[in-house]
């Protein structure tokens, strides 16, 4: 085990009693389940005048609307791709992606998702987790916004630890599917596309492709809802963003906030995020619902981007902001990724260049 050192002032626990005047910084590794220090400034970390350079945070605002009824990429490198898409209407072929495990997260909108193995309602807040070489097609409900991560890997549940199986969420609440055939059994022919190495493939058949009568096994697509997620909270002690750790992949996590209790500001804890540069991973939030206090003029439907190397934590509004409050409504999806990300055009020629300066007062 490592030992534990330490030199002027610090505090007995990270992230309580802050001594006045001081601003607490993290420096963690391996995206806050690794060492970590505390270290404690004259100035916010995040007070710069200037930034030059790539490492300037970055905003995305909503986009959806922009262009229905297709995927537009906004983040990726070698592990993962992040896109989003309002459709609404249905997808016009079935798909099958050969290349990604993909993960859907439904922002707002309901409907119908039809796979070889059965069919699943989806409504708002659910992910839904759809394994590499699944045969399926999305019905449109109601006019649906998708945050959608594509994975080299598959996605799997964290480890509870000490906490017990029952923690984060319980498994009843995972909804699978009963073996049925595709609604559409009227037409003469049916196409389905699939994605491999970048490419689509498009084959035609003249039966409904989903025409499974059962199936047995561990791969097959499930729903959890953010809503049923059960967060990990201390009233002494602010939990790092790994606590709230939903799924795991290679080189990536994804981890969800949700309306929980604050900390308790008698015993002098930190109730916004500290001060942090997760110098091992970038970190990507989505903001799905809710009063996002820790942030200023950030509308649900926006992300945004940090990237390994420069701080960031809460607005210097925030720490006002959160001495009455009792508890956060806030829902957010977090995607911590080990290696850099790359903004695609989609992202750039849409960010708001100017979020960087929200620090500044």
């Amino acid at each position: 085990m490592e030992s534990f050192k330490a030199s002027g002032v610090y505090t007995k626990q990270a992230h309580v009693k802050i001594p006045e005047g001081l601003y607490e910084e993290e420096h963690g590794r391996k995206g806050f389940f690794g060492r970590v220090s505390q270290i404690y400034h004259e100035n916010p970390p995040v007070g710069w005048t200037n930034i030059e350079g790539d490492l300037k945070p970055r905003l995305l605002p909503s986009t959806f609307g922009k262009n229905s009824d297709q995927f537009n990429p906004i983040l990726y490198n070698n592990d993962c791709v992040v896109s989003t898409a309002l459709f609404k209407n249905d997808f016009s072929t079935f798909f099958r992606n050969a290349d990604y495990d993909e993960l859907y997260f439904i922002h707002e909108g309901a409907g119908r998702l039809e796979t070889i193995y059965g069919h699943l309602d989806y409504n708002k807040g659910d992910y839904i987790n759809i394994p590499r070489g699944t045969t399926y097609k999305f019905y449109i409900g109601s006019e649906t916004k998708f945050l959608l991560v594509e994975s080299r890997s598959e996605f799997e549940e964290p480890s509870r630890g000490i906490l017990g199986p029952n923690a984060l969420y319980d498994q009843t609440a995972i909804r699978t599917p009963t073996a049925s055939l595709g609604s559409e059994q009227d037409k003469s022919e049916y196409k389905l596309v699939i994605k491999r190495l970048g490419k689509l493939t498009t084959v035609t058949y003249p039966f409904n492709p989903l025409d499974a009568k059962g199936w047995k096994g561990s791969v097959y697509p499930k729903i959890l809802s953010i809503y049923d997620f059960c967060p990990i909270t201390s009233h002494k002690y602010h939990i790092p963003p790994s606590g709230h750790t939903t799924f795991v992949a290679h080189n990536f996590v994804i981890c969800s906030f949700v309306a929980r209790p604050l900390e308790d500001s008698k015993e002098g804890v930190l109730k916004v995020p500290f001060y942090h540069s997760n110098i091992d991973y970038d970190e990507v939030l989505f903001y799905h619902e809710g009063d996002f206090f820790s942030r200023d003029n950030i509308d649900a439907g926006a992300f945004t981007y940090h990237p390994q190397g420069i701080h960031h934590g809460p607005h210097p509004k925030a720490f006002e902001k959160a001495n009455d409050k009792l508890f956060t409504d806030e829902y957010a999806v977090m995607i911590d990724a080990r290696f850099p990300l790359e903004p695609t055009s989609w992202f750039k020629e849409n960010e708001n260049k100017n979020y960087w300066k929200s620090w500044m007062d």
